[in-house]
Parts: C-alpha cells; structure tokens; sequence
C-alpha cells in the first residue's frame, strides 16, 4: 500500500514539474542543508548564476520565514499544527523556474501578509526597488513579511502569487509562488 501512494506522490511532482520538494517541520539545520543541496542540484542543472541566485535567496527566505513563524507561535494552541505544516518545493513550468511553500496561518497574520503582497502585486521593479531601499532605511525591524518578501518580489520575474485554503479553527493553509 505505501509503494503505491509512493508513486501516486512521485508521478504527482514529475506531473507538476516539481524537482525538489520537503515537507514537516523545519529547523535551521535542515534548511542550510538543503539549501546547500538545492544550490547544487540547480549549479549540476547548469543554469545561469543569476537564476541559481534568486532561486537560493528566495527558497532561504521563504524557509527561514516559515521556520521563524512557528518559532512565534509557541503560545498559540495551533503550535504543533502549524511548525509541522510547512512544504516548500522547487520546480519549473511555463513560466520558468518557481519556489513554491505553504504552512498553517491564524487568520489575523493571514490578513497582513495577504495585504502586504496585495500591495506589492500592484509595483513594478524600480518602485519595488525604492520601497526596498526605503525599508531598509527604517530602523525598527519588522517581523515577518517584511524587507524579505519585498526582495522576493523583486527577484520574481513575475508578482508573487499566493493563495489561501480555510482550514480548522482560526487557521488557513498559506501558499506563496515566485516565479524566477
């Protein structure tokens, strides 16, 4: 039974176009080892330095965004559910190479991240350029999509896609693409 589901889940990714994919908790150990092994696979792949780079910064940046997410939910009664729902994958389509990842969401962060992409959806690359600048220009750190997701979006050769799936209680499932 499991060989099965196995190759339900393989031809599922090859159909989609995914190469890489982790799913379950992340820590930051597992995402500097498989950012390493998704710089490599991408470098023996031989693709132009500049994909490789944006490709690693966002993948980096959507983990690391993840990963700290759940790091600040230790109080929520939703912690084990959401540090575990992460997935991220990296695959290529018709629009060229994508990072794709998603995790659990409580429906008030779910608002502000979905308005701060919102917004950027709406600038092309030198206003990205100048909100960047301006960001980090500020002194106070902004937790969470913040100056990261502004720079994903520049890195994206197309806006950032996103979206939500009602899921039990206060929680949404989250997905965010970008496309490089």
């Amino acid at each position: 039974m499991i060989d099965k589901n196995l190759l339900d889940v393989q031809t599922l990714l090859r159909r989609n176009g995914i190469l890489i994919s982790f799913s379950g908790r992340l820590s930051q150990q597992l995402i500097e080892e498989y950012g390493e092994a998704v710089k490599t696979y991408l470098e023996s792949e031989n693709r132009p330095k500049n994909e490789i780079f944006h490709i690693f910064s966002i993948f980096i940046e959507l983990t690391q965004n993840i990963k700290n997410y759940g790091t600040a939910k230790t109080d929520s009664p939703f912690y084990d559910k959401i540090v575990q729902s992460s997935i991220i994958t990296i695959g290529k389509d018709g629009q060229g190479s994508y990072i794709c990842a998603g995790n659990l969401v409580e429906g008030p962060d779910l608002e502000v991240l979905t308005a701060r992409i919102d917004e950027l959806s709406g600038l092309n690359k030198d206003e990205l350029k100048t909100l960047y600048k301006d960001r980090l220009k500020r002194s106070e750190p902004e937790f969470g999509a913040g100056v990261g997701l502004i720079d994903m979006a520049r890195k994206s050769s197309h806006a950032l896609q996103y979206s939500v799936t009602p899921a039990e209680g206060n929680l949404s499932f989250f997905t965010l693409k970008a496309v490089v």
